[in-house]
């Protein structure tokens, strides 16, 4: 399986999206998975545009991209994680 690249962005890719960071890292490894993470600010996944095959994100975003946007602010309430999860893996396998 190709390795997936895997944005990680919050407003200043920092806080946030170091929790929502590790949660991914332990989905890739619970499940074998291949995966390039990349923590990244918001404002910087244009630069990703071509290259990217998910955007998992805590940040408002209403920007179309080419690839699909997941919310990731379960990751850091505790509540719905195992939907996001389910949407993650989901959007990976595709």
């Amino acid at each position: 399986m190709k390795k997936k690249q895997v944005l990680v962005a919050c407003g200043a890719g920092i806080a946030t999206s170091t929790v929502v960071n590790g949660a991914i890292e332990e989905m890739e490894k619970e499940h074998g998975l291949s995966l390039d993470i990349r923590q990244i600010k918001i404002a910087e996944v244009n630069s990703y545009i071509d290259t990217a095959d998910l955007l998992v994100t805590t940040a408002m975003t209403k920007k179309e991209y080419p690839f699909p946007v997941i919310n990731a602010r379960s990751f850091l309430t505790g509540i719905g994680t195992d939907d996001t999860k389910k949407q993650i893996l989901e959007a990976l396998q595709k």
